[in-house]
């Protein structure tokens, strides 16, 4: 098989990234580096051109959910005319929504890797840019009479609630008690 053109690696290596991103924060860090390239639709020797270790896809994967999380919540900002209040309120509805609840793999990174961060040492990269992630978003989160890091523990409290209760009537209550809740301080 003959090598791959440096437009084709890099392409490669994004696909790997991106799949990665939606595999870690559906089933964890611990998914196979196996598994993962299978599901990028590459080889496993193919990882080892791209990453020089797991740990380093993690790092990238995880900064690229945050990255994700951004473009996300910049576009409902811009949807809604620069209206911070008006986006925040979708946002929540979004958020704190049974569609958000099933579909693990494209939510929120705060939510979705909390337990697989709390594994990982401080010094790595992955814990810095999930740190990072959280703290940017919360800080968007903020309005003058709320503090950004009180609404965020609710939301991402009872995203992971709901999914763990999810089947149940529990998981829903846990939704539209928690969106009730941060409504009411808008």
């Amino acid at each position: 098989m003959g090598r791959v053109s440096q437009a084709q690696a890099q392409e490669n290596r994004k696909r790997v990234v991106e799949t990665a991103s939606r595999l870690f924060r559906e089933q964890g860090t611990h998914v196979s580096v196996a598994d993962l390239m299978k599901a990028a639709g590459l080889t496993h020797g193919a990882f080892y051109k791209q990453f020089a270790s797991k740990e380093a896809l993690i790092d990238e994967a995880t900064t690229h959910a945050f990255e994700e999380l951004t473009q996300r919540r910049d576009a409902g900002l811009e949807q809604h005319a620069g209206q911070r209040e008006a986006a925040r309120r979708a946002l929540l509805d979004i958020y704190l929504s049974t569609e958000h609840r099933d579909n693990v793999a494209v939510g929120c990174p705060a939510a979705a890797l909390a337990a697989d961060m709390a594994r990982e040492p401080g010094a790595r990269d992955a814990h810095r840019a999930y740190t990072e992630g959280v703290s940017d978003f919360a800080e968007w989160l903020a309005t003058e009479d709320q503090d950004g890091i009180a609404q965020l523990c609710t939301m991402v409290g009872a995203l992971v609630l709901a999914r763990a209760t999810k089947g149940s009537p529990l998981s829903e209550q846990i939704l539209t008690t928690a969106r009730a809740a941060l409504m009411a301080t808008s």
